[in-house]
C-alpha cells in the first residue's frame, strides 16, 4: 500500500497549505499530494473561504520538486474539456510530468447554481462526462481532434505543446456509481478514486468495476485503487492507521489521507512515523 495526502483548499490561508506542501516534499512516506477542485467550501459553511483549485495546483507544483499531485476531482462542467486539455498539457509541462488529471460528472448544486453553469440532470452530467472524457484523451495525445457530441463539438482541433507524460497523464475518476461511474473507470482511466464507506463497502465496488473491465478485456489491475483516509481534528493517527489495514486487506492500491482545515504542517512527521511503524507501505 502507498500513501498520499490531501488539502481541500477551503478555510484555510494559503500559507498554511504552502507549509504542509513543502514539508511534506521533503517526506519519501507520500508520494502524491491533492487538492479539490470547488469554488465554495463542501461540508461546511459554504459562505467561507475557498482558493481556486487549479491555480493553487500550479503555484504547488512550483513550490515542490518531488511530489505528484492533482485534484481529487474536478467537475468536469466547469470548465469546457478543450480548455480543461490546454490546462493540463501546460500544468504537465510546468511539473516536469508529475500531474494526475482527476476528474468527475459534477454534483455541487449551490456553487453551479450560483454560477449560472449549468449541472443539468444526472443522465446528463454522465453523458456529457463520457463525452468529456473522450475530448480530453483525443486532445492530450493526438495531433488533432475532431468530435461531433451532443455536448461538445471540435473540428481539428489542437492542442500544443502536449506534456511529457505519454499519452497523457494518468486519469483518475472518483466515485462509486455501479451504473455509470465505474464502467466509465473501467474504460478510460488508470486510477479509481473511492470517495469514502466501509472495507465492506468498498470490496463490492472493487468487484463491479473488475466486471466492468472484464466486459471490456481489460485487466484490472491496471487501475490504481486509491481511498480517501480521514484525518481530523482529534489526530488519531492510531484509527487511521486501523482503518488503512482494513481497506488493505480489500485490495487498496493507495489510501490518501484528508487533512482537515486548518492545515497544520505538525501533522506530518507524526502521521509519516505512524504509517512507517504500522508496515503497511509498500513502495
Amino acid at each position: 500500500m502507498r500513501f498520499a495526502f490531501k488539502t481541500s483548499p477551503q478555510n484555510t490561508t494559503w500559507q498554511h497549505m504552502l507549509e504542509v506542501w513543502r514539508q511534506a516534499d521533503d517526506i519519501d512516506i507520500f508520494e502524491s499530494g491533492w487538492t479539490f477542485d470547488h469554488f465554495y467550501p463542501i461540508f461546511s459553511d459554504s459562505t467561507g473561504p475557498c482558493l481556486e483549485g487549479w491555480t493553487t495546483l500550479t503555484a504547488l507544483a512550483q513550490a515542490t520538486r518531488r511530489l505528484r499531485l492533482g485534484t481529487l476531482v474536478t467537475g468536469i462542467h466547469y470548465r469546457h474539456p478543450a480548455v480543461l486539455a490546454n490546462m493540463v498539457a501546460a500544468l504537465d509541462i510546468i511539473s516536469d510530468g508529475r500531474l494526475e488529471l482527476g476528474i468527475g460528472a459534477g454534483w455541487n448544486e449551490e456553487e453551479s447554481g450560483a454560477y449560472g453553469i449549468e449541472l443539468g440532470s444526472l443522465k446528463e452530467r454522465f453523458d456529457r462526462f463520457e463525452e468529456a472524457c473522450q475530448v480530453l484523451i483525443g486532445l492530450l495525445s493526438e495531433e488533432t481532434t475532431t468530435f461531433d457530441g451532443k455536448f461538445y463539438q471540435l473540428k481539428d482541433a489542437r492542442n500544443e505543446p502536449k506534456g511529457p507524460q505519454r499519452p497523457h497523464p494518468p486519469i483518475c475518476i472518483g466515485g462509486s456509481g455501479e451504473k455509470r461511474t465505474l464502467p466509465l473507470v473501467a474504460r478510460y482511466a488508470q486510477h479509481w478514486n473511492f470517495a469514502g464507506g466501509t472495507p465492506e463497502e468498498f470490496a463490492r465496488k472493487r468487484d463491479v468495476l473488475a466486471a466492468r473491465c472484464a466486459d471490456i478485456g481489460r485487466d484490472p489491475k491496471e487501475i490504481t485503487l486509491s481511498a480517501h483516509l480521514g484525518l481530523g481534528e482529534d489526530r488519531n493517527y492510531g484509527q487511521l492507521i486501523e482503518n488503512a489495514a482494513a481497506l488493505q486487506a480489500e485490495g487498496l492500491d493507495l489510501g490518501i489521507v484528508y487533512l482537515a482545515p486548518p492545515h497544520e504542517s505538525a501533522v506530518l512527521e507524526p502521521l509519516a512515523d505512524a504509517i512507517r511503524s504500522s508496515g503497511l507501505q509498500t513502495t
